[in-house]
């Protein structure tokens, strides 16, 4: 398992061949045995299978072409409204609909997530995870008719492999452990952490292509910019209060 995870890649490309339900049920299931808060499993999972379903919401991922191209595509949701429900079923005041409530299970949803993407992995299928999610929630809760108190926290796009890419980098490990506590990064540090990523050719030509002085500025002032984060995360904010997790 630690070998495959360190030789990991994301697929955005699949072959025509397709994620069968049973394959794909026993590695939700075997996913759903995760760690969760309080054991109240505050997720649920939205199965794309649907072209048509597919077309629509590939605009909520700036129509990223995995979306289409992929079997099947999860949006995993966040979900308070099944345990209130519930609560509610039997009596019992549920107090959920507040942003502690919210952070309980996102944190629930990606830890249910990644369990599935690692095991989606190790059975040969390939993973993409689409960041895309959180940036344009309510088209998605509409799309996908999600009700109060639920809330799309992540997309992957799964699918048999038809591509081979070569491997994402990542920072040295030294640069992301802190022993005790959390200690200040000199800039000597920082700049021992990023020089691998600053040298490598595709990121050099990002940034000639964007008329930028060095990879940091590329983040800044294209990927992502204080102007389109504000204005996600007033959104966010918007579609939190639809669903009922903020007042």
């Amino acid at each position: 398992m630690i070998e495959s995870m360190t030789h990991r890649r994301t697929i955005r490309r699949y072959s025509q061949k397709e994620v069968t339900d049973e394959l794909l049920y026993r590695l939700l299931e075997a996913a759903s045995h995760t760690a969760t808060m309080g054991n109240m499993q505050l997720y649920s999972v939205v199965v794309t299978r649907q072209e048509e379903m597919k077309k629509r919401l590939a605009p909520t991922h700036f129509n990223q072409p995995m979306v289409e191209g992929s079997s099947v595509v999860l949006t995993f949701c966040a979900d308070f409204h099944r345990f209130t429900e519930y609560c509610n079923q039997r009596d019992a005041k549920a107090g959920y609909d507040n942003l502690l409530s919210f952070m309980n299970a996102t944190t629930d949803t990606l830890l249910f997530t990644q369990s599935f993407c690692t095991l989606a992995e190790d059975e040969g299928l390939g993973t993409c995870y689409l960041g895309t999610t959180i940036y344009n929630p309510m088209q998605i809760i509409d799309i996908l008719n999600l009700p109060q108190l639920t809330f799309p926290v992540a997309t992957i796009t799964i699918g048999y492999p038809d591509e081979n890419p070569a491997m994402a980098d990542r920072l040295p490990l030294d640069s992301i452990i802190h022993q005790e506590s959390y200690h200040e990064y000199t800039e000597e540090e920082i700049n021992n952490i990023y020089s691998h990523k600053e040298s490598l050719p595709e990121n050099k030509q990002y940034i000639i292509e964007n008329s930028k002085q060095n990879l940091a500025q590329v983040y800044t002032d294209v990927r992502y910019t204080g102007k389109d984060n504000e204005a996600m995360s007033e959104g966010m904010l918007k579609a939190l209060k639809h669903q009922g997790f903020l007042k």
